[in-house]
Parts: structure tokens; C-alpha cells; sequence
């Protein structure tokens, strides 16, 4: 999301590089409309892909690129890519191993979430370099004797106007919410009590001055910005909340419910009483404030990332089982749209402008060892 990084090594898509249950009684209805295949356009690029950035001020895709693991590994880099060609105009080297983006166009600035050391890389996309590492965290002694980082890393969002980059720490003893002063470069706090699970949603709603997480419990924990403290949680319906999305009105919130068997059992052996009583396969779409449940929306299976691009009214997830990005009507809920990009489409960016879609796809058990990954345009 190595046997104990099992969810670190995945904890920015929290099932990367996982075989997906099987698919749900709760599958989605035929799409409206089929893309055709001329519109998806496909390049494999690197090993070991995780999340992506589209930059309107540079006019670049930037894409995490950990490298993979093991012997057949290749270098941990952010790749800058034409995002009409998807040819690589630039390899950024980095230190550490890239998982999750978030992209502060307005100070030319990436930050790449180092999800095994616990720490942000922070890129200068105009020249295309590395400046800097934040360390979030020192690593101390377990009971084994060995020295380890006790969180690891998933999801990052930047507040660009308030200098801000919010990043979720995961732990089982409890998961906590970093917070990063993004003109020093410093840790200026760590914000416990999101819940004693995997935290694997993060979004931002600036305008309310809270940041919302989602955790393993079936919880969404909300955090205030200028309190730096726990301000509400609740139970919702799904057992699995992965990615968030927020409406611009800060009034619906989007939260995929994957259904993961491996998430499942680890539930079932971390949470005292678990018992699942929902198959996932769909996005909820909740109120922020009080969690109520406004919709279910049935997709592929697998579903993972989401993107809402709200003044289209279009609402787009990735389903790593099934091989699709499906499209719906973000008012309606209606499907409006599939296209296939197998093996395990995972992670989202958008080109508002010219509407078009960036994915990363994951390879899957029957791709060679050591074998690229892709990037997905589709015109949408």
C-alpha cells in the first residue's frame, strides 16, 4: 500500500502492486457510452509508478516513479513528461523512493511523498531538481532490536495560499497527520488521533479550515488548520474508505470503498470484533459534516483513485481489479462512461483545460519482473 512494508510499500495506492478480490455483487451497470480506443493513448515509462501531477504553469506531467523493489529495481526519480506525447522530457534523480504527489504549482513546487523513509522530497519543477528533504520523522528501537520508522506514508495535500503541506502517517498504534511549513521546510507539528488503523484518504477543504482523513475503523476524521487538533470523527458505512474527494461547496464528500480480501483479513486480525458487512466496490458520497451517507455509487471492480472535476460535473475513478477508469455524472451518479486500461489503472491527474485525463497503470503477476509501467492520456 517485503513482507513488513506489506501496506508501505503500497501505502500511497494501499494496494499497488496486490491481486484485488473478486469481483462485486455490486458491480456497476454498463456504461452509457464506451470510449473508443482511440482515445486512450499509452507509454510505458519507468518502473514502479505511483501517483502523478499535471503543471498548467509548466505545461509538464510529472509522474513518482519509486523505482520498484528487489534486484531488477531501477532509480528512484520523478519523470517530467510531454503531456501530449507522453515522451520523458526530463528524469529528476532523487534520494529516496517516490510514491504520492501533490503539486503547488503556484511555487513551482512538487513534493514527493518518501513513503518507506517517512520524509518529503521537495522538487523545483521549473528546473527540474531536487532542493530538499523534509525528515518527518527518526526512526527508534523496536522490541526486535531493530531501528525502524514506526509510521509510513500515503497521501499529501498542499494549502498554497497559507505556506502548508498536510501528509497522513500511518501506524496501527496509531495513525497522525503531519504538518509542514512549506517556506522553511521544517516540521512544525504531528497531529495524533486519526484512528489506530491504515489512514489512506487525505483531502483539504481550505475554506473551512480542515483537513479530512479517512482510516481502516470505517472513520472520517476531521482536523482543524488553525486548531491543530482532532475536531470531529465518525463512523461511515464503508469498511474500506480509501481516496477522498471533496465538492468545491465543501458540502459532498466522494470516498472509494475498495473491498479489498487483503484488506479485509488484516481488518479482520488488527480490529478487535471485526465482522465485514459490506462487499465495497463503490464510491459513497457522504456529508462532511455529519457523515451522512447521500449516495452509493456501484463501480468496476477494485476502485481506488478519484478525480471530481467539478465544473464539468464529472466525477472519475480508477478500478485496479477491473482495468478501467469509469466516468459518472457527478450530480445525477450515473455512469456515463468506461475506459479500458489494463492492468491495474491507479492514480489521477486532470488537464482542466484541454479536458484530459492522466493515469498511472500498475503492472500486474503476468508482466516480466523488473518490466516499466505506464501512463494513460485519455481525451476525454
Amino acid at each position: 500500500m517485503h513482507p513488513r512494508s506489506l501496506f508501505r510499500s503500497a501505502a500511497l495506492a494501499l494496494a499497488v502492486s496486490l491481486t484485488l478480490g473478486a469481483p462485486s455483487a455490486f458491480a456497476a451497470e454498463k456504461a452509457a457510452t464506451t470510449a473508443a480506443a482511440s482515445s486512450v493513448q499509452r507509454a510505458a515509462v519507468a518502473q514502479g509508478l505511483y501517483e502523478l501531477a499535471f503543471s498548467p504553469t509548466q505545461n509538464a506531467l510529472f509522474v513518482a516513479s519509486s523505482g520498484g523493489f528487489g534486484d531488477t529495481a531501477g532509480p528512484a526519480q520523478v519523470l517530467r513528461l510531454n503531456p501530449d506525447s507522453l515522451a520523458v522530457e526530463a528524469k529528476i534523480p532523487l534520494e529516496r523512493k517516490a510514491f504520492g504527489v501533490v503539486l503547488d504549482d503556484a511555487h513551482n513546487r512538487l513534493y514527493v511523498g518518501n513513503t518507506v523513509d517517512t520524509s518529503v522530497t521537495v522538487v523545483d519543477t521549473a528546473s527540474n531538481k531536487a532542493v530538499g528533504i523534509v525528515q518527518l520523522m527518526e526512526k527508534k528501537v523496536g522490541k526486535d532490536g531493530k531501528a525502524g520508522y514506526t509510521h509510513d506514508l500515503r497521501e499529501l495535500v498542499v494549502d498554497s495560499p497559507n505556506n502548508r503541506l498536510y501528509v497522513t502517517g500511518h501506524s496501527g498504534e496509531g495513525s497522525v497527520l503531519f504538518v509542514v511549513d512549506t517556506q522553511s521546510l521544517k516540521l512544525i507539528n504531528t497531529i495524533p488521533g486519526l484512528g489506530n488503523a491504515k489512514a489512506p484518504g487525505l483531502t483539504l477543504d481550505a475554506a473551512n479550515k480542515r483537513v479530512l482523513t479517512s482510516n481502516l475503523l470505517g472513520e472520517v476524521v476531521t482536523v482543524g488548520t488553525d486548531t491543530g487538533k482532532v475536531e470531529q470523527r465518525f463512523k461511515v458505512s464503508a469498511e474500506q474508505p480509501m481516496n477522498l474527494a471533496l465538492d468545491p461547496s465543501g458540502k459532498r464528500l466522494f470516498v472509494t470503498d475498495q473491498g479489498l480480501e487483503m484488506i479485509r483479513k488484516y481488518q479482520g486480525s488488527s480490529i478487535p470484533g471485526f465482522v465485514s458487512k459490506h462487499p465495497g466496490q463503490r464510491v459513497l458520497v457522504l456529508d462532511p459534516t455529519t457523515g451522512k451517507e447521500l449516495a452509493s455509487i456501484a463501480t468496476d471492480a477494485g476502485p481506488l483513485g478519484l478525480l471530481l472535476d467539478a465544473p464539468r460535473k464529472r466525477l472519475y475513478v480508477t478500478n485496479r481489479e477491473a482495468g478501467t477508469v469509469t466516468a459518472y455524472d457527478s450530480e445525477s451518479y450515473k455512469q456515463v462512461g468506461t475506459y479500458d486500461v489494463p492492468t491495474h489503472p491507479n492514480s489521477l491527474a486532470l488537464d482542466a483545460k484541454k479536458n484530459v485525463l492522466y493515469v498511472t497503470i500498475k503492472n500486474g503477476d503476468k508482466d516480466e519482473k523488473g518490466s516499466e509501467e505506464s501512463v494513460a492520456r485519455i481525451a476525454l
